[in-house]
């Protein structure tokens, strides 16, 4: 285990070690979206890790989607989340902040009865949404038209200046799992004829014009994105997944960023479209660090980082129940009894 708890680098950031904590929802910031004092708690509790990745954090009103999760596009926000990054730096820990929009995953009842957006009018066929009016079915969304995509790529560039006045580190842009970024990257949910749909470079597109909008507020070594290429999570799953994340992850290479975040792993579920996509397949094309996610246990992070297969592992769900994972893991102490090291 010696190299995964060895200090590292990311771009020119010194880390303690090779375990990143991964992004999870926690839904604590109460109706406002405001961060607060128990959000500063738990994550300085958990500044031991290498980096901490916070939960998803939305950009603007109509990225919402979520109960009491919190946002970045206000003072107060921006004020709350001070509490955090100030509490994570006293401990000597490092955090970025990931950015969200929900796109077609929300529901009218986050935004005063106007549908949600997405690149196309394709309904998620999932299971019911948890609203402020209860449990609802998704609904069709709206496809956003051309003319309001540079608004939307504004809105990561404030979110992103606001992330920076409140003291992160770096920030994560969020194109997996479903949301919006995702939804314009992979077929099955982007139908558009426009610039941004219909070929694997315009599908692209409002990712990588994203990132450029965001590398004006903070440089690109304090970037990172996360990609789903294998994820059935919120209905996603194209043909073409591999051509499409192949091409997307050669396109981000040119950045230097500070790191690409895959979910390499199968833990949410596989869209069995093809073989699974794995590390070696984006470390071909992407030269900047690679952090893996989903299912990872101690020895298969470890086994990552010794054979080179990534630079960090982002482990999550043991994190929750176990906040002193890394002093555990280095003194040799057993982990408390539910923490599943597989999730």
């Amino acid at each position: 285990m010696a190299k995964l708890l060895d200090p590292t680098t990311l771009g020119d950031l010194d880390l303690k070690n090779h375990i990143a904590m991964a992004p999870m929802t926690r839904a604590r910031s109460g109706a406002d979206r405001i961060p607060n004092t128990l959000m500063a708690e738990y994550y300085a509790q958990r500044a031991s890790v290498g980096l901490i990745i916070t939960e998803a954090t939305t950009i603007s009103p109509q990225a919402n989607g979520w109960n009491h999760s919190p946002g970045i596009y206000t003072d107060a926000m921006v004020d709350g989340w001070k509490l955090t990054t100030e509490a994570v730096h006293a401990k000597g820990g490092k955090i970025f902040l990931q950015l969200w929009h929900m796109g077609r995953a929300s529901h009218s009842d986050f935004h005063k009865g106007e549908l949600p957006v997405s690149a196309s009018a394709i309904k998620l066929e999932n299971d019911q949404i948890h609203t402020p009016e209860g449990k609802q079915d998704y609904e069709v969304p709206r496809a956003l038209e051309a003319d309001e995509i540079p608004a939307l790529v504004a809105s990561y560039k404030q979110a992103a200046k606001n992330a920076k006045a409140a003291g992160f580190d770096g920030v994560e842009i969020h194109s997996a799992n479903g949301y919006l970024l995702n939804q314009f990257l992979e077929s099955k949910t982007n139908h558009r004829t426009d610039q941004y749909g219909g070929s694997i470079q315009n599908r692209t597109r409002l990712l990588l014009e994203v990132v450029n909008a965001v590398t004006e507020v903070y440089p690109a070594n304090r970037i990172a994105v996360r990609l789903s290429p294998n994820g059935v999570f919120n209905d996603m799953g194209s043909p073409d997944y591999r051509e499409q994340y192949t091409y997307a992850a050669q396109q981000l290479d040119a950045y230097g960023l500070a790191y690409l975040h895959v979910m390499d792993g199968l833990a949410f579920g596989f869209h069995e479209l093809g073989a699974q996509m794995t590390l070696s397949e984006f470390r071909a094309v992407f030269n900047a660090p690679l952090i893996g996610n989903c299912g990872y246990t101690l020895e298969t992070a470890a086994t990552a980082i010794e054979t080179g297969a990534a630079d960090m592992i982002a482990i999550g769900r043991p994190l929750i129940s176990t906040p002193d994972l890394i002093e555990r893991y280095t003194q040799g102490i057993e982990l408390n009894p539910d923490t599943d090291m597989a999730n």
